[in-house]
């Protein structure tokens, strides 16, 4: 029997001393349970994706020694285990994402990568060159192969494949069908800026049964124990046996996505070191989710909200702010913005005076908002979450320098229709419903004018939501909305504003990637541009 263990990490990128010594307490902890083998995922040494980095020749010479200091002293900790750990690899030939097998104080690489990236915002082959196919070595007994990201290998040459991976998270995405073969699945877990990894690395057998599955989104090891049964009739498939007592479930779409938004945010925060988090509480949908995620990610002490009511804020806003601040516990402030305003306006009365402000008064409004949370980032250190969906980035219907500025967007990537979603399955769980039922049930609003709704200046939000991925998700064009049935005058203005709305997205703060088509690194289209799309 051979024991193997999963090490489903989370490290930080850069953070080489850092990052070897969590493989390493992995490797005592796998050790102490019986494991001969520690498999860590995909460039588990040096962070994923390191990006320019690796044109760097001191980040690539750091990773080289620390591959050297992990080897040498996993010979002194943990004597006899052998460690699989992902790194970059500077050779003659190029630069490759490499697996190596550390064992006795000795390093062999096993394999480097072949299929490389160009989806997920992230084109490897920038950076990389491709690998060819690793071939199979002995190792106790079984014929085994090692691959880096997804690779398709012939089962009936090896008796077990193990993958060194870490693809990111996208919403909604079916699992794909397991292939043929039985493999080891070692998954990165947690989050790099834009980008969410779900963790949930598995083992399963030649024939399709799953023997392990690690929880998603944390770091986690696992077990896996095997044993070779007798051998099978010709044409049958190497029969090796897998069993684990690790077998976490398969999340729902949307408790998947809430969980990629609290350890986002989560990993952002711990891994830049802030203290803390500042979000502006409106009493809307928007902002009452990400005073949810904010405290799941960080706890209510490290969550500080502020209410900057004006004029035309309605009572049930403040209200509703306050009693989820009170149901959490944090720290709630109010800062009225009406002695802004009437400065600002008796600053600009010499040059406007006489003239409709009307969309400058709102803006000016919004801005307020944004200097006064700006203010105080500045003053304590902590991050300020910006609390815009995907709907309004798409259409441009935020302010520049206003709700737009701060460090972090949570909900860049996620449409308005899927908020009300989240925010009702977050209401489901244990502890009390921290959104009140007014938030969920009244018409959305920024209040910056009186009796304002969001459809005053916008479709509805399913129709909005609904031409917007179709254009932007699946690709497809302004007549081929209207032929699927969406009303062809909003098709038109909803194109028109996503495509007039680019020089503000081009300016908007880092935010999670969720989707196939996010308007982080997935997005590239020019402010300067007159093509005109036929309708």
């Amino acid at each position: 029997m051979m024991r193997i263990a999963v090490a489903q990490l989370d490290p930080v990128l850069g953070d080489f001393p850092g990052n070897v010594e969590r493989i390493l307490a992995a490797a005592q902890a796998a050790q102490v349970q019986g494991a001969q083998l520690l498999i860590t995922p995909e460039l588990a040494l040096c962070g994923n994706p390191p990006l320019d980095y690796l044109r760097r020749l001191d980040f690539l010479q750091a990773s080289e020694n620390a591959l050297a200091d992990l080897t040498a002293r996993a010979a002194q900790r943990v004597p006899g285990l052998r460690i699989l750990v992902g790194h970059p690899e500077k050779s003659t030939a190029g630069l490759y994402n490499a697996a190596s097998l550390l064992q006795s104080g000795k390093m062999q690489r096993v394999a480097r990568k072949t299929r490389l990236n160009t989806a997920s915002g992230y084109d490897e082959s920038r950076y990389f060159s491709a690998g060819l196919p690793a071939q199979p070595f002995i190792m106790d007994g079984l014929r085994c192969v090692v691959s880096v990201g997804e690779e398709a290998i012939d089962p009936s040459q090896v008796d077990l494949q193990l993958v060194l991976n870490a693809a990111p998270f996208v919403m909604d995405q079916a699992a794909p069908p397991l292939p043929a073969g039985a493999r080891i699945v070692c998954n990165l877990a947690g989050a790099q800026d834009e980008w969410a990894f779900s963790g949930a690395s598995l083992a399963h057998d030649a024939h399709g049964q799953m023997a392990l599955r690690l929880p998603e989104f944390c770091e986690a090891l696992g077990f896996i124990d095997l044993t070779q049964e007798p051998l099978q009739p010709p044409g049958e498939f190497p029969r090796l046996r897998l069993s684990s007592t690790q077998k976490s479930p398969v999340l729902d779409a949307d408790v998947a996505l809430y969980q990629a938004l609290v350890a986002g945010l989560a990993g952002y925060v711990r891994k830049n070191n802030f203290p803390g988090v500042l979000l502006g509480l409106s009493g809307g949908m928007d902002s009452a989710l990400v005073l949810c995620i904010a405290v799941d990610a960080l706890g209510a002490e490290r969550v500080q909200t502020v209410m900057m009511p004006s004029p035309y804020t309605a009572q049930m806003s403040l209200d509703d702010a306050r009693a989820m601040a009170r149901h959490f516990g944090c720290r709630y402030d109010e800062i009225p913005i009406v002695p802004a305003m009437q400065t600002f306006k008796d600053m600009l009365d010499p040059l406007l005076s006489g003239l409709p402000l009307g969309l400058t008064e709102e803006n000016l409004q919004s801005r307020f908002r944004g200097n006064l949370l700006m203010a105080l980032s500045n003053q304590s250190g902590k991050l300020v979450l910006t609390t815009g969906n995907k709907s309004e980035t798409a259409v441009g219907y935020c302010t520049l320098y206003g709700d737009t500025a701060g460090g972090f967007a949570v909900l860049k990537d996620v449409y308005k229709t899927r908020v009300y979603q989240l925010g009702r399955y977050r209401n489901s769980q244990p502890g009390g419903a921290p959104i009140p039922e007014n938030i969920l049930t009244r018409a959305p609003s920024a209040e910056l004018r009186p009796d304002q709704t969001d459809q005053d200046s916008l479709p509805d939000y399913a129709v909005l939501d609904a031409i917007a991925y179709a254009y932007l998700e699946k690709g497809r064009s302004a007549r081929q909305i209207i032929a699927d049935g969406q009303p062809q005058e909003a098709v038109r203005r909803i194109v028109q504003l996503l495509r007039g709305a680019q020089y503000k997205r081009a300016q908007g703060p880092l935010g999670l990637r969720l989707s196939a088509q996010s308007f982080g690194s997935d997005w590239h289209y020019p402010l300067t541009q007159r093509y005109a799309e036929a309708f």
